[in-house]
């Protein structure tokens, strides 16, 4: 049996419903980023989990919570699954930022592995110690499946890292909804990507709302 990392995104929150930047912001879900994560416990508690790992953050510890109680297991919570740090952009729209950090902004999107939110963090930074934290899983475990409840930014250059895409391209190469899971299985050939951004454990309703 091979070892399985489902990458968890935490249900909806203000922020992530108004398409503002969060990542140091330690916001809550909403009422619906509740109810995904109950939605996604629904679905998975018979999937025979040996850990959970889980960003500090409220929003991913609320979003693991349902499954853990379900399991009776606590999660293991590592500061290296936290966001970026946004920095002074954290809470604002991109549109506002664009305005007021401008050339900052520019930078960053052409390449945000180098260059970092305005006071923030760089991708290659997130990637250091992100993957600290899968290294750990792996040498833990040999095999079985275990969850990591994370965040968009976050899991995306962690999938970037595993599957050999610079993760300057974080942004364009990998979609991370809210609540949305992708499944990576470690073989003997190294890391396979078996499903990415999956949100069929959401219902239709929850699916369809407005928000990133």
């Amino acid at each position: 049996m091979s070892l399985t990392l489902y990458f968890l995104r935490h249900g909806q929150t203000g922020c992530s419903l108004n398409n503002a930047f969060c990542g140091s912001i330690d916001s809550e879900l909403t009422p619906d980023g509740l109810e995904m994560a109950k939605a996604f416990a629904a679905a998975y508690t018979s999937t025979p989990w040996r850990a959970v790992f889980c960003s500090p953050m409220q929003r991913t510890v609320a979003t693991a919570a349902p499954l853990c109680a379900a399991l009776e297991i606590k999660p293991e919570l590592r500061d290296g699954l936290k966001e970026i740090n946004y920095g002074k952009w954290e809470g604002k729209s991109p549109e506002i930022i664009s305005q007021e950090y401008h050339d900052d902004y520019l930078r960053w999107s052409a390449d945000p592995a180098w260059y970092a939110p305005t006071g923030g963090e760089m991708a290659v930074t997130i990637a250091y110690r992100a993957m600290q934290v899968i290294e750990e899983i792996k040498q833990l475990y040999s095999s079985g499946n275990i969850l990591v409840v994370s965040h968009k930014a976050t899991i995306r250059i962690i999938l970037c890292s595993l599957l050999g895409i610079d993760v300057g391209r974080f942004r364009y190469r990998i979609g991370c909804p809210v609540a949305s899971v992708s499944v990576v299985e470690f073989s003997s050939h190294g890391p396979l990507l078996r499903s990415m951004a999956d949100r069929t454990h959401l219902g239709e309703r929850l699916r369809n709302l407005p928000g990133t």
